[in-house]
């Protein structure tokens, strides 16, 4: 079963998503040492195996359970190596096209397409928290609760602070109260109404002069209740007048933070490289490639594509030296993961001689090294 997972997951990390793609990686003696055991001397699993392991046994609904916890496993993991102080969670939603009858794919007039609608939480270091496969049909915010709070559970007592941010989508007040009741810093963007604008009505009128070519940004703060909140909370409001409009751009930010708000505002505007992160997995890892006629089989897929993105991040985040540690997992992949080289075997070793093109010598040296250092330290020596 291990064996099945390695070659599931490295071989969507290397950009082979689809079960067919076994036939040509069951005989790749860089995937069969991967995936070690009789494998390394015979042949990795072929396309039935495959199929039947992510399918039908890891489609069961413990293994499916078990499947989604494993990547806050990983990054708990992760974690022992680099103590986070606080962790950020950004919470958003995105489109995963389907072009077949694939079970629970539905129409979505936002994103004017028949898709599923996924539902995603990543921390400050990029790496993919929980993730949820969701019919096409409903809202941003559906079942937030189920895929937000393991993540704040695994990180109760474990960290000084949790802060969380997302866009309007999930401006509800079951989230704030379940926020404030874990004692969670929050911004959140909220839909603009009349009262609202009523508020910061002396910052829509245009400034008197000639405007100038930079862009004038205005802030401002105070306490409002919606009438589906039990309490008031402070909301804050950025105006922005920029040159050659007529009109100003505004946005409200819901939040319990007690921070300045030009602060509040940087912190929220933050959010914007999650949705960097999932361009990532649609890119790199081709995660929206759910093409099985279950959806329990499409959930799996998505299990396994978040935990090859999460192997790809732990890779740009732990084990690349300066000078690449700002690449794209696309280029990470087609760099240094995707390549080719002579593969020499002898009696005691198997040598893999690769080209200089994109990693030099020295450089793929380095990424071995910071890879070696992660390893378990060995118990002492007894005396």
């Amino acid at each position: 079963m291990v064996g099945l997972l390695r070659q599931s997951v490295f071989g969507r990390l290397a950009g082979y998503e689809d079960v067919n793609d076994a036939e040509r990686l069951r005989h790749d003696p860089a995937m069969r040492w991967i995936i070690g055991g009789r494998a390394a001397q015979g042949s990795a699993a072929s396309p039935s195996q495959m199929g039947r392991f992510e399918t039908r046994w890891l489609a069961a609904s413990e293994n499916l359970s078990a499947l989604a916890d494993l990547s806050g496993r990983w990054i708990d993991l992760v974690h022992g190596r680099r103590p986070p102080h606080g962790i950020v969670l950004d919470m958003d939603s995105s489109v995963s096209p389907t072009h077949g009858e694939q079970e629970n794919s539905v129409w979505n007039g936002h994103y004017a397409c028949t898709c599923y609608h996924p539902l995603f939480v990543f921390n400050q270091f990029g790496d993919l928290e929980r993730c949820a496969l969701r019919p096409g049909n409903v809202h941003s915010a559906d079942g937030w609760g189920d895929v937000l709070k393991p993540v704040v559970v695994r990180y109760q007592d474990k960290v000084l602070r949790i802060y969380f941010r997302a866009d309007a989508a999930f401006a509800m007040p079951g989230v704030y109260e379940y926020l404030e009741a874990e004692r969670i810093k929050y911004a959140i963007r909220i839909p603009t109404n009349q009262v609202l604008q009523d508020r910061i009505g002396y910052l829509l009128k245009r400034p008197v002069g000639r405007p100038p070519n930079e862009v004038r940004r205005y802030y401002a703060n105070f306490s409002y209740q919606a009438g589906s909140w039990t309490k008031p909370r402070r909301v804050i409001a950025k105006v922005e007048w920029h040159p050659g409009e007529l009109y100003p751009r505004v946005g409200f930010i819901v939040t319990n933070m007690s921070r300045p708000a030009e602060r509040v505002v940087v912190f929220y505007n933050k959010r914007g490289t999650c949705e960097q992160w999932i361009k990532e997995g649609k890119g790199a890892i081709n995660w929206t490639r759910l093409s099985c006629r279950t959806f329990a089989a499409n959930a799996v897929r998505l299990q396994l594509h978040t935990l090859a993105y999460n192997l790809g991040n732990f890779l740009r985040t732990l084990a690349t030296p300066e000078p690449i540690k700002d690449w794209s997992l696309t280029s990470l992949k087609e760099k240094l993961i995707k390549i080719g080289a002579k593969v020499v075997s002898h009696g005691r070793y198997v040598a893999f001689q690769m080209a200089e093109v994109a990693i030099p010598r020295q450089m793929f040296q380095e990424i071995l090294r910071l890879i070696a250092e992660l390893r378990p330290q060995p118990p002492p020596a007894p005396t």
